[in-house]
């Protein structure tokens, strides 16, 4: 990745930044940012009301009520993550070790009483008037604690044992989010975090490659295993019986691949242009759920193939402006900072969209700023208001 400093001075730890660095005024303001964040946001509320409002009209009488749910946590959260956006994210520097245990502290709770179900899974935590996912957190933690100990190891990163005890602690919090709040998708991101920063970091990205390979085509192996000699029975596994039913969707139409077959046959309808906005069948009650996980596949049978493209274009200028800050970023830190939010967007992107495209298993992934969720946006926007602070400290030569 390229940098506007030397390599050596990038890796110094964050103590001898200098002080006359931190003294000169800021110049630079990601508006394109904040406002590619205000569209998706925006784009997300007009699907969401339409996805939702029938099933809302029934559910509770409001067909409102998850647009306006949504649309407040999102007029918070967007002023939060400009407040944020003004704060040097170099303070994060002095908390690290109080958020990493934090959130696997928190992770740990939702097994005690304080811990709710949604939907058959046990994932939130309730304290007060305040229920959340703890594991959204973790994110946010490996997020900032990883790229501060890349940092502070300085060259030392480039060895084994030090990419080895970084990966040691994104997988314990990965472990967190699997073992206690059961959530093996957030799990996966959280590992794939670490290794993407590790990767960002490390001098040498052939060995990554050839181990990314070797990965695939082990997995590629087991999917091919299962599929020849494993069958559905009472005895199988639940995540096993994923894998099958996204390999044989229509052989379980009644069951558990009635939701994809239906969001295939949603993007399928909608042809080019699709149907109209709100004039989608689908979301009358073929697709459960389908302001959360599925909702991509409405925005293709309403707005059709055009209307997903779109999408996808928001999301490839929101990742476009987060590589600009990662490459502009005035210190290590900052940079491989809003890497890790790059690749936290760009992960749960890809996963939503394959899921309802049927190009892997379901994994329970909210697609950015748009599927219904108050906790996703809340953490997503202290990512952007993180994004946001590092871009203010970017300097150009006159």
């Amino acid at each position: 990745m390229q940098k506007t400093k030397s390599h050596n001075q990038a890796l110094a730890p964050l103590s001898v930044r200098s002080k006359a660095t931190r003294r000169k005024k800021t110049d630079f303001y990601d508006y394109s940012l904040v406002a590619v964040i205000i569209l998706l946001i925006c784009f997300g509320l007009i699907m969401l009301y339409s996805t939702s409002a029938y099933m809302a009209e029934i559910k509770f009488g409001d067909d409102m009520h998850y647009f306006k749910k949504q649309a407040a946590i999102s007029i918070v959260c967007i002023a939060i993550a400009l407040v944020i956006s003004r704060i040097d994210y170099h303070i994060l520097t002095h908390f690290t070790t109080v958020l990493y245990f934090a959130a696997l502290g928190l992770m740990l709770l939702v097994k005690t009483p304080l811990g709710t179900s949604a939907n058959g899974a046990q994932r939130w935590l309730q304290i007060g008037p305040i229920g959340f996912q703890p594991s959204e957190l973790a994110k946010i933690a490996v997020i900032v604690c990883i790229p501060y100990m890349i940092v502070n190891m300085g060259r030392r990163v480039k060895t084994l044992k030090a990419c080895m005890v970084l990966l040691a602690w994104g997988a314990l919090l990965a472990a967190g989010a699997y073992l206690f709040t059961e959530n093996l998708s957030t799990a996966v991101i959280i590992l794939c975090i670490t290794l993407g920063l590790i990767f960002v970091a490390h001098p040498d990205t052939k060995k990554f490659i050839i181990g990314a390979a070797v990965v695939i085509a082990l997995i590629a192996a087991v999917v091919f295993f299962l599929n020849a000699t494993v069958s559905v029975d009472s005895n199988t596994s639940f995540r096993l019986r994923r894998v099958l039913v996204w390999l044989h969707p229509e052989d379980f139409a009644d069951g558990a691949g009635y939701q994809t077959l239906q969001a295939l046959y949603a993007i399928g309808s909608g042809g080019f242009f699709g149907r109209g906005l709100g004039n989608s069948i689908q979301k009358l009650g073929s697709v459960p759920e389908a302001q959360n996980d599925m909702i991509f596949s409405i925005i293709c049978e309403e707005l059709g193939i055009f209307g997903g493209l779109i999408v996808l274009f928001l999301y490839g200028y929101l990742l476009y402006r987060l590589l600009f800050i990662a490459q502009n970023a005035p210190d290590m830190f900052g940079s491989l900072m809003v890497s890790g939010i790059f690749i936290h967007i760009s992960l749960q992107v890809i996963l939503n969209i394959a899921v309802v495209v049927n190009l892997i298993p379901n994994t329970g992934v909210t697609l950015p700023f748009i599927s219904y969720g108050g906790t996703s946006i809340v953490f997503l926007m202290a990512e952007m208001g993180l994004a946001l602070s590092v871009a203010r400290q970017i300097r150009f030569k006159d």
